[in-house]
């Protein structure tokens, strides 16, 4: 046992002890934060625009401060990124970071000197929950591995400027750098297969025991390895016991990336995003991410059936209802307020408060009414995969197809298998009936004749790396929407046709 083991033992037992204190008495700690938040920014331009200084309570907050998306507070975000102090937080951020809008271009969401620290404590504390839960440590000796974006940095109005991932990078501490892979040098790479190329030889003999980054792209990592060595990552990387990922739904690639490993290992997930780390998995036998109620953001939910209202409703922690959707709305310490992150998610529990993340607000299909979320597809995908074990996948979107050369319109599936089910008709009726289960309004269409059947379109090897390279997201944080209301991403996969 080494040294980083034998000390985060104690470590991880104190966090879990100030965790214990504000998860047990969540409403009271949220009350206080935001009061906290509102008396920070009441000299703010923001804070004198929306009376903070009369704010005195949850209602009265609703009333002065309404719910926006990025672009419609862009407008404060224009004069922050001009240098202007004082807008939406005291002083001015400690960086933006970039990111990719679907309709605003490049987003710049500030991160202060307050901010900061949440972000990289509270990726420390997922890792020292599972060591105070399960009493492994040993996976903090070898050497850990981040798939993550570069850390060279911009700069913008003299604030610097870069990926969330990026930024992060500048903070790992101090302990955990001499066993940090890639090098700095290589993180700087841009080319996302050229750095991953770099990523393998600097580790392939390394003693990796910690392997973190988005599914997808860990695949496409394991699957070089498996090519360049002939061997499962078991057999490469003999101690690799943990995975931490985040970014996306792991069932999708649970089969797939641990067939490729060889053996089932313990893994982690967590739910940053560059507004503020907003939970991460503690628990090895409970269902659902810890929500982060005392790391600098205030939180509101919007039932997803609402969203789109004039006035929707929007509800404090205790005002939550388990096994609803809802979408986020945040409150944070870098100035972001009544702002709509676009995430839905479902509470599992209330003691403490846990939540499963369940798609994109935006991020649905209801061209013919029917409202279908990315949770609803993906258990569809997990229970039809249940069904065909023969089959692999590695990636899979969804879009509607309105206007068919023939026939009715209907749901058209891209998929991307490694190993395609041997009947993909039934394949194909399956998924639809496991729809059809979970939405009833996409049930009533096909019963009632207005949609046809899914339709599912088989892709080529590498579909969709090959796409995304088209589209230069290729690699970091990227990744390939779930489902959408609009054919402008089935047009694109349709020339990866296998």
């Amino acid at each position: 046992m080494g040294i980083r083991s034998i000390l985060a033992k104690p470590f991880a037992a104190y966090i879990a002890a100030e965790t214990k204190k504000w998860s047990t008495n969540p409403h009271e700690y949220q009350q206080r934060l935001m009061q906290y938040l509102v008396r920070e920014a009441a000299h703010t331009v923001f804070g004198k625009d929306h009376n903070f200084g009369s704010i005195r309570s949850y209602d009265d907050f609703k009333r002065n401060v309404p719910v926006r998306d990025y672009e419609e507070l862009k407008p404060y975000i224009e004069k922050v990124t001009k240098g202007e102090p004082d807008v939406l937080w005291k002083g001015k951020p400690a960086y933006f970071a970039k990111t990719s809008g679907t309709t605003s271009g490049t987003k710049y969401i500030p991160l202060s000197k307050e901010s900061v620290p949440y972000h990289i404590n509270s990726a420390r504390n997922a890792l020292l929950s599972y060591v105070h839960e399960t009493g492994k440590a040993d996976f903090l000796d070898g050497n850990l591995i981040f798939l993550s974006g570069s850390p060279v940095l911009d700069e913008k109005a003299g604030i610097k400027t870069g990926r969330l991932s990026g930024i992060v990078n500048h903070h790992v501490p101090g302990y955990l750098r001499t066993n940090q892979k890639p090098s700095y040098n290589t993180n700087c790479i841009e080319d996302w297969e050229l750095k991953l190329d770099t990523i393998i030889e600097e580790t392939l003999h390394a003693n990796m025991t910690l392997i973190s980054g988005i599914p997808p792209w860990v695949q496409m990592y394991f699957d070089r390895i498996e090519a360049k060595t002939g061997k499962k990552i078991k057999d490469v990387f003999p101690n690799f016991s943990m995975f931490v990922y985040g970014g996306v739904n792991f069932e999708p690639y649970r089969a797939k990336l641990f067939e490729s490993i060889g053996k089932k290992i313990d893994s982690i997930e967590t739910y940053p995003a560059s507004e503020g780390f907003i939970a991460y998995q503690d628990s090895q036998h409970e269902q659902g991410l810890l929500l982060l109620l005392n790391h600098g953001i205030f939180f509101e939910f919007i039932p997803t059936d609402e969203y789109f209202n004039e006035n929707p409703t929007r509800l404090s922690i205790e005002q939550v209802e388990l096994g609803k959707n809802y979408a986020v709305i945040i409150n944070n310490n870098a100035g972001l307020w009544g702002y709509s992150i676009g995430d839905t998610v479902k509470f599992v529990s209330k003691n403490p408060y846990r939540i499963l993340v369940t798609g994109r607000i935006k991020h649905f299909i209801s061209a013919f009414g029917e409202h279908v979320i990315g949770e609803e597809v993906e258990k569809a995908m997990k229970f039809t995969m249940e069904k065909f074990p023969e089959a692999e996948l590695i990636e899979f979107t969804v879009a509607p197809q309105v206007t068919p050369a023939e026939g009715l319109p209907h749901h058209e599936w891209f998929i991307e298998f490694t190993k395609a089910p041997a009947d993909l008709q039934a394949f194909s009726l399956e998924l639809d009936n496991q729809l059809r289960k979970l939405n009833v309004y996409y049930d009533d269409l096909i019963t009632g004749s207005i949609l046809k059947t899914l339709q599912v379109t088989s892709l080529k090897k590498n579909a969709f790396i090959d796409y995304m390279k088209s589209q230069g997201k290729l690699g970091g944080q990227n990744k390939v929407p779930r489902l959408s209301n609009d054919r402008k991403i089935a047009d694109a996969l349709g020339t990866f046709k296998s």
